[in-house]
């Protein structure tokens, strides 16, 4: 659908926050606090970005987009050609983080950019009336996203912020993180912070079904011996080497295969297996979807057997 960017301003250092609204000036799709976008930055380029408005809002969608240096050109092609006015291309709003339907208390650890989806969840947990903790480490204020906007909220009580230029004092403690047995606890950030938070969880054995986490990036894996691959469907049949991927090799043979982040976090590829047993490496489906081996993400998941056939 097609989506005009309203507004652009700076969130914090790096980051920037766009406001997007129907084109047309009708309503946009709902969403759940946790959704993401796909989000079509340049032509052919399209990457997942976390929805963080009040949920139920239907005149707008809103980002917050950091500026990675070792990006793939996504939040590069945001930060320099996005500008107010433009038209974006954008699926409709996706959840793989969201929030659990009973009443526990919620503690909710952002590190970074992790914000956005917990920004939203904020905005539902509050508008509930369900009890929760925000716990918002960054590097120091000025690259702390939204943070005024949360301050001055109706929420602002909840905030545990937490910066790496602070005092001693106020760094993160996974011991107040995890101090109440009841709670869940969703987690999103950089890699090293979900590492931080889950090896608290692991070491305080905490309930599996109270812990949840949303990656924005993941090693993707290509290690392991080669494998027949064929793809139903198109009627190509191609070896897949150790250093490559099922979709490159696919690709290059003629086989469209959709892709988006490349790293077995977004979905977008996932296709149906028709034989054989893929060896899965995408932080994508559950574990319970996994042992079903009825999918498998083909940017990064290989093969057990020595042959798998996709329906592609």
């Amino acid at each position: 659908m097609s989506v005009r960017i309203a507004r652009r301003e700076a969130a914090a250092t790096d980051i920037v926050a766009l406001e997007l609204v129907p084109a047309d000036g009708g309503e946009l799709p709902p969403f759940d606090a946790g959704a993401h976008l796909d989000v079509e930055v340049a032509p052919g380029l399209v990457r997942q970005y976390s929805l963080c408005n009040p949920p139920g809002e239907r005149h707008r969608y809103r980002l917050g987009v950091l500026r990675d240096p070792a990006s793939r050109g996504g939040s590069l092609a945001v930060h320099r050609d996005l500008i107010e006015g433009r038209l974006l291309q954008v699926g409709r709003p996706r959840n793989q983080f969201a929030l659990a339907s009973d009443d526990r208390p919620v503690v909710l650890a952002a590190g970074g950019i992790g914000i956005t989806p917990l920004l939203a969840m904020a905005h539902a947990l509050h508008a509930r009336g369900t009890p929760f903790t925000l716990h918002y480490c960054a590097r120091s204020r000025d690259r702390a996203a939204f943070v005024a906007e949360i301050e001055g909220s109706g929420f602002g009580a909840a905030l545990r912020l937490h910066l790496d230029d602070g005092p001693d004092a106020q760094r993160l403690s996974l011991d107040a993180l995890f101090a109440d047995r009841q709670a869940h606890v969703y987690c999103c950030g950089p890699e090293g912070f979900i590492t931080h938070v889950s090896a608290g969880a692991a070491a305080r054995d905490w309930p599996a079904d109270q812990m949840h986490v949303e990656h924005f990036k993941a090693e993707v894996e290509q290690s392991g011996g080669a494998f027949t691959l064929e793809a139903r469907r198109s009627g190509v049949t191609v070896l897949v080497p150790e250093g490559r991927s099922a979709a490159q090799v696919l690709m290059d043979a003629g086989v469209a295969v959709p892709l988006s982040c490349e790293q077995g976090i977004c979905g977008t590829c996932l296709v149906a297996v028709i034989e054989g047993v893929p060896e899965h490496r995408d932080e994508y489906q559950t574990d319970e979807e996994k042992a079903a081996n009825t999918h498998m993400t083909p940017c990064c998941s290989r093969a057990r057997s020595a042959r798998l056939v996709l329906d592609l």
